[in-house]
This record gives structure tokens, C-alpha cells and sequence, in this order.
């Protein structure tokens, strides 16, 4: 026991030592302002979420897409077909080839009424009877065609048309379908993708926008932008966008570890290279009157200042000590 309480004390206490390097006396430790990071998930989300859907009803007879494909705005991805319409456009047409029909004939007779008018046999009011006639049946046959020009658009609208450049996410329906006008054929995904994080209450006061963001992506380490704050809190959570650069897209809403920004403090900080360990403690060489002394230390957090890798000293230093780095 006694032999014991001995190693304990001498593991405690300063211990003088030489140094077998060259090294580097810093600066007396001063107190520096670190930032505290909450580690939480946020998930890949896209900036433009738009469904293709589909204007008017029918039947599904063309399907041009499927998961994962790349389309650009404004093609066809599918086509739909109504074939009442069918049935209307051919009542038209042979409702204007009535009407021509007719048309012809009241132009022939205008003609041989204005050659008797002419001899003076015929009377301007029956010219004019004519005339109306065949003014009617113009104007009819504008009506019609106008009317079949709205059939052919509607069918025109059977074309199912992708409302933005990006990514086919989902496709609820499969060739063949009946299809209601607004039901969703495929979801596209465009506009570039971000990250979207839901963050404890308590942590909203200390959110900042625009601030730096740290994130762990599949392809290695990353920095984003805290772009937007969403006010509404539900489920105790805060919302917020994280704008990042070349954000991997492989898999919409794939979650990825996010380090937040929650708060600043003051710490002591030293160099990750003046931290020695020895038998499980942690020692770091503090110049003093006479030579140079290993203190057992307690560190804590790393971090990176001015492109060099820090470590947190919760306890064994103080404010003033100078710290000792053996050059390598």
C-alpha cells in the first residue's frame, strides 16, 4: 500500500528531467477563444423537389424513365393518351367538312345573285340574305376549328414533361396505369442538393447564419455554410440548410455527420506535439527558474488554430507557465 501511495505521489509531482532534443520555448500560455461543436446528423436533401405530373386523364402508354436517370427540362418522359379525345377530333372534322360544304354552295349562290343583281332581275335584299349566309357559315367554321384546336392541345397535353433538369427520384406509376389529371408520374430532383440538419432547441440561440460548419462526408472531411434558420420549431428541434461544395449526391437522404457551432470559451491551449505520454499519463514540459519540468497534464479536446493542431489543457497548466516543444 505504502509503495503504492509512493508511485502515485511521484507521478503528481513535477519531475525534472533533460531534455534528449533540441526545444523550443513558446510564448506564456495565455487563455484563447475555441469554439464548442455539437456533433448531430443531417440528411442529403435537394434544393428543387418537383413532381412531373399529369395534365389531363387517361392512359399511360409510354414510360421513358426509371430511378436514378438524368433528364433535362422539358422532355418527355411519358405519354398519356385519352381516347375520347380521338372521338372528338373526329367529330370535328367532319362537322368543318359539313360546313365547307355548305360554305361552297352559299358562295356559289352569293355569285349568281350578284350576276342577276347585276341584270337587274334579283333585288339587293336577297343579295344580302345571301351574303349573311355565307357570313354565317365563315364564322361557323372558325368556331369549329378554334374548338378542335382546343382538343388538339388537350391531346397535346397527354405528353408528360419534366419540370426541371435533375435527377428521377421516385416513379409511382408503371406503363399501362389509368392516370387522373395532377397525379404525380415521376418526382425529380434538381437545383443542386444541400444539407438539412434538425437541431436541438437549446442549441438555436447559438446558431449563427452563415457560419462555417464542419462535416464528415463519405469522401472525406468538409467545411459548409449555415445558409438558413428556419424559425418554426417542432418536435423541439430546429431546422436548418447547409450549403456545401461537391455535396455527394449518390443517395438522396443519406445522413451525414455535421459539427455545429454552439458557443465560444476560453481554454489553454498547447500544441499537440508538446503533449508527452509516459505509462498512461500525459506530461508537457514547462520552462521554469533553473530548468525544465515534466507537469502530468489532463487534456481534453483538439482542435486546429492557424494550421496548427492544438490540444485543450483542463488541467496542470496555468496562465503564464511556458511550454516547451522538442524539435523534431
Amino acid at each position: 500500500m505504502r509503495s503504492l501511495l509512493t508511485a502515485l505521489a511521484l507521478a503528481a509531482a513535477p519531475l525534472l528531467v533533460p531534455l534528449s532534443a533540441p526545444a523550443a520555448e513558446l510564448a506564456p500560455l495565455a487563455p484563447v477563444i475555441v469554439t464548442d461543436w455539437k456533433a448531430v446528423y443531417g440528411e442529403i436533401e435537394p434544393k428543387d423537389d418537383v413532381p412531373a405530373r399529369a395534365r389531363i386523364g387517361g392512359t399511360l402508354v409510354a414510360l421513358t424513365v426509371t430511378e436514378n436517370d438524368q433528364v433535362t427540362a422539358g422532355q418527355e418522359i411519358g405519354h398519356i393518351v385519352d381516347q375520347k379525345l380521338n372521338y372528338q377530333l373526329s367529330s370535328f372534322d367532319a362537322q368543318l367538312k359539313a360546313l365547307n360544304a355548305q360554305l361552297t354552295n352559299a358562295q356559289a349562290e352569293l355569285k349568281r345573285g350578284e350576276e342577276l343583281k347585276a341584270r337587274g332581275v334579283s333585288t339587293v335584299q336577297q343579295l344580302d340574305q345571301l351574303q349573311t349566309q355565307v357570313d354565317v357559315l365563315t364564322n361557323q367554321i372558325a368556331a369549329t376549328t378554334a374548338q378542335r384546336q382546343v382538343v388538339v392541345q388537350q391531346s397535346d397535353e397527354g405528353r408528360v414533361l419534366a419540370p426541371i433538369s435533375g435527377k428521377i427520384l421516385t416513379v409511382p406509376v408503371a406503363k399501362g396505369s389509368v392516370i387522373t389529371p395532377g397525379e404525380t408520374v415521376a418526382m425529380v430532383a434538381g437545383g443542386g442538393f444541400f444539407l438539412r440538419l434538425a437541431v436541438p432547441e437549446r442549441h438555436a440561440p447559438f446558431l449563427e447564419q452563415g457560419a462555417t460548419i464542419q462535416i464528415e462526408t463519405p469522401e472525406g472531411a468538409t467545411t459548409g455554410t449555415l445558409a438558413k434558420i428556419y424559425p418554426l420549431i417542432q418536435g423541439g428541434r430546429v431546422t436548418a440548410d447547409v450549403e456545401v461544395r461537391d455535396l455527394p449526391d449518390r443517395f438522396v437522404g443519406a445522413r451525414v455527420l455535421v459539427k455545429l457551432p454552439v458557443g465560444k470559451r476560453q481554454a489553454l491551449m498547447v500544441p499537440e506535439a508538446a503533449l508527452i505520454t509516459r505509462l498512461g499519463l500525459d506530461y508537457v514540459t514547462v520552462a521554469e527558474d533553473g530548468g525544465e519540468v515534466l507537469r502530468t497534464v489532463v487534456p481534453g479536446s483538439h482542435d486546429e488554430i492557424d494550421g496548427t493542431k492544438m490540444v485543450e489543457i483542463l488541467s496542470g497548466l496555468e496562465p503564464g507557465d511556458r511550454v516547451v516543444v522538442a524539435e523534431k
